[in-house]
């Protein structure tokens, strides 16, 4: 039989629904708007399409948002100037830089400076160690995406193992953190998985795709899992989306691994929506932090 398909697109509708209300009561209990500021640098269409999307998902949920425009020969200081302006304006909550950068800016040097109370993406340093103590102010958007399909779905991951293909800062290494800590905001359930990261250096990664009861694949090539490295009855998780000629593709060959699996994320439609709404979420969670907080400064 083959997988179930877990509909990422319906689920994230779901979410922004309970946020419009959350947004709503928000807005008339402290009498203001929680505002979501993005930067794009450079003409990247790519990057384009995903800054629009964000712009949209806000007005869906009611959150202001603001685009910030800089050339693709903008200079690394004009960005950190950009970046503490916004710091700086009490009016704007959040503050998303689109990835990726020209190569001239130091990527790093740019989130470092984003204030971790407007850190929506949860990038900086500061975002980064609370969550490795299992303290976090806000949780990475594609992670938290992950647990919320998994959650809504009612596949719990507690003593199940968990395989992930890929070690980045933005998917693999917080989501493994996430699945491995005692409890979670979405219940204990949610967390106290047994986790194996896989990367390109990984001998026999068959062997360990094999192992898991839940398999996310996080490596930026397309198709690279198929049937044959997957468990059978397994759940896979597929966050790659990667542009082939063909269209958009993720890093699980759909094909044959859900002859194999038990269910399975689509590519689109499956974590991308879910990535967007949990930015929004955690722009509410920055308005909540600064209004009760002290401001940044």
């Amino acid at each position: 039989m083959p997988a179930r398909r877990l509909d990422g697109k319906a689920i994230a509708q779901q979410i922004q629904s309970e946020l419009r209300e959350k947004v709503s009561e928000f807005a008339l209990e402290q009498g203001f708007i929680p505002a979501l500021a993005a930067i794009l640098v450079g003409d990247d269409p790519a990057s384009q399409v995903y800054v629009r999307n964000k712009q949209l998902a806000c007005e869906r949920v009611g959150i202001a948002s603001q685009l910030h425009r800089l050339a693709a020969d903008a200079s690394e200081e004009q960005l950190l100037e950009l970046v503490g302006s916004l710091n700086r304006q009490h009016d704007v909550h959040g503050i998303l830089v689109q990835l990726p950068l020209p190569k001239s800016i130091q990527t790093t040097r740019i989130l470092d400076a984003v204030h971790p109370f407007k850190d929506v993406d949860a990038f900086h340093p500061e975002n980064v160690g609370l969550l490795s103590q299992g303290r976090p102010r806000f949780l990475p958007c594609t992670p938290h995406g992950v647990l919320q399909v998994l959650h809504r779905e009612r596949i719990p991951v507690a003593g199940k193992h968990v395989v992930i293909v890929g070690r980045s800062d933005i998917v693999g290494k917080p989501l493994a953190m996430l699945l491995q800590a005692k409890d979670s905001p979405l219940g204990s359930e949610m967390a106290n998985a047994t986790v194996t990261v896989c990367h390109s250096q990984t001998r026999d990664l068959s062997e360990q795709t094999r192992q898991a009861d839940i398999l996310i694949a996080a490596i930026g090539r397309a198709r690279f899992i198929t049937g044959d490295m997957v468990r059978q009855d397994a759940v896979v998780v597929d966050v790659g989306i990667n542009r082939t000629e063909q269209g958009l593709a993720g890093d699980v060959d759909a094909e044959s691994v859900s002859q194999v699996a038990s269910a399975i994320t689509p590519v689109p439609g499956g974590i991308g929506p879910l990535t967007v709404t949990m930015l929004l979420a955690n722009t509410l969670r920055a308005a909540e932090l600064i209004h009760y907080s002290t401001r940044p400064h």
